[in-house]
């Protein structure tokens, strides 16, 4: 079953111009063939690779015109999947193309799995573990910085650099090894605890560097989970409606308007957004409100931002006051809205209550401020690190962990050289920290483990 052939819809369900049914494995032309009529008369079997050739499917049985299509014939190995691969394209409708796929698979092809294609590409050596992860990372990429780091992980970067260092440990093993067993030859350098610490502390920092990079790249992946809170009528929903560039919140003058929690993902000059619009936060006898206040509380908790909105024209209260308690700890940028109207609010205790957080001034009403802000959420979390084109960025969470688990592997190592461990006893941490590695570029994977990587990513590719 791993190798048959399969096919399904490569392009999103819906109205469109165009729509793509993708066949893959060692049936993918004979199938075609007992479907595909065109004006020349030749089958596609016989056709060149990657070429595209106009004509239509008709059913076999009923001889039946089903579809006009593009199809395009591309043959193994040079192909996404390393086998022969067929796309047909046809006219986007809903009926059209589940027409088609169903004439497909009445003909010899089964119903792909989620990421079945992507995960032949890595079964036939196409790519490694870490790439296929990357190609869903590319698919929802919300930034253009996001979407950077997939493709370089997609290229290869992360695996290069990975197999290197593999490689560097691997080396040091095998010198190991030759000392141990063949501890006559003269010839063979002998593998000190010196040379030992020097190969480790190589690896042990390049770890470190890729991990250095882990948080900047797995905001770019995930998103920052960004609460907007403060006091009823402050400016929280202008605030949202701001970011998205249209009226998704309620705005009036009319306190507790906003009772339940709203969210929407946007992108903020690079950083990815899942910005959480929020109840305002007071005491309430209105049950409704009452319970979107609490919601705001404990989405506060877990928020990795928190834009505390106040209001200029008001003076600082005990609920603010209590907002900025709640807050205490936390990534905060102060936001003070409607400067357009007459300053109230004491902006010193404002700076005093914020401490090393950002206060940043608003108008949402006539649009001011709003640069200074996304500057200062932008300069909060990358400070202008990920420009740097040469580094390679970690941003999987799975990769993440491997790396660490690695790196402690290796400080364990480093650790037992100092204190003279023997060094066939040290090469039982080096061993598995090159395990760990090859985990993340699925050389030591588990079945069950790549099932579950593939399983997550959509139906078609």
């Amino acid at each position: 079953m791993e190798f048959d052939t399969i096919a399904a819809i490569s392009t999103p369900m819906g109205e469109g111009a165009i729509a793509i049914v993708r066949l893959t494995g060692d049936e993918a032309l004979s199938i075609i063939d007992k479907i595909y009529k065109g004006p020349s008369g030749k089958k596609l079997s016989e056709a060149a690779s990657h070429t595209i050739h106009y004509g239509h499917l008709v059913d076999p049985k009923t001889e039946k015109i089903i579809e006009e299509v593009m199809v395009s014939v591309m043959r193994a190995p040079k192909t996404f999947t390393r086998e022969d691969v067929v796309e047909i394209n046809c006219h986007g409708g809903l009926v059209s193309v589940k027409k088609v796929l169903n004439l497909v698979l009445a003909n010899g092809a089964r119903l792909a799995d989620p990421g079945e294609f992507t995960k032949r590409a890595f079964l036939n050596g196409r790519i490694d573990l870490s790439q296929a992860e990357a190609v869903m990372d590319l698919i929802r990429a919300k930034t253009d910085r996001a979407m950077n780091v997939a493709l370089n992980q997609m290229e290869g970067r992360l695996s290069k650099l990975i197999q290197r260092l593999r490689q560097e440990i691997l080396e040091t093993l095998a010198h190991v090894e030759v000392n141990i067993d063949y501890p006559e030859y003269d010839d063979v350098e002998e593998m000190t605890h010196h040379m030992l610490i020097e190969k480790a502390t190589f690896v042990r920092n390049e770890l470190q560097k890729l991990l250095q990079t882990a948080e900047q790249g797995k905001i770019l992946r995930e998103g920052i989970s960004t609460v907007i809170v403060g006091r009823p009528n402050v400016g929280k929903s202008s605030l949202l409606n701001s970011f998205v560039q249209e009226n998704k919140a309620i705005v009036t003058d009319i306190p507790g308007t906003t009772r339940d929690v709203i969210e929407e993902y946007v992108n903020v000059r690079g950083v990815p957004l899942r910005l959480v619009d929020t109840a305002g936060i007071r005491e309430t006898e209105d049950i409704v409100e009452r319970i979107g206040v609490e919601k705001s509380r404990a989405v506060l908790k877990e928020a990795d931002l928190i834009l505390l909105v106040l209001n200029y024209a008001e003076e600082l209260s005990a609920e603010d006051e209590n907002i900025f308690a709640a807050a205490r700890g936390m990534d905060v940028i102060v936001i003070v809205n409607k400067t357009d109207l007459p300053q109230k609010i004491d902006l010193n205790r404002v700076k005093e209550l914020a401490g090393s957080a950002p206060v940043v001034t608003t108008s949402l009403l006539e649009d001011r401020g709003v640069d200074e802000l996304e500057e200062a959420i932008s300069a909060l979390f990358f400070a202008g690190e990920l420009e740097a084109s040469d580094l390679t960025y970690v941003s999987n969470t799975r990769h993440i962990a491997l790396i660490t688990q690695a790196l402690n592997t290796i400080d364990d190592a480093i650790t037992a050289i100092e204190n003279g461990v023997p060094v066939d006893l040290v090469q039982i941490d080096l061993t598995r920290s090159w395990e760990l590695l090859g985990e993340i570029i699925g050389d030591t994977v588990s079945e069950s483990l790549i099932d579950q990587l593939f399983s997550q990513f959509c139906l078609g590719k």
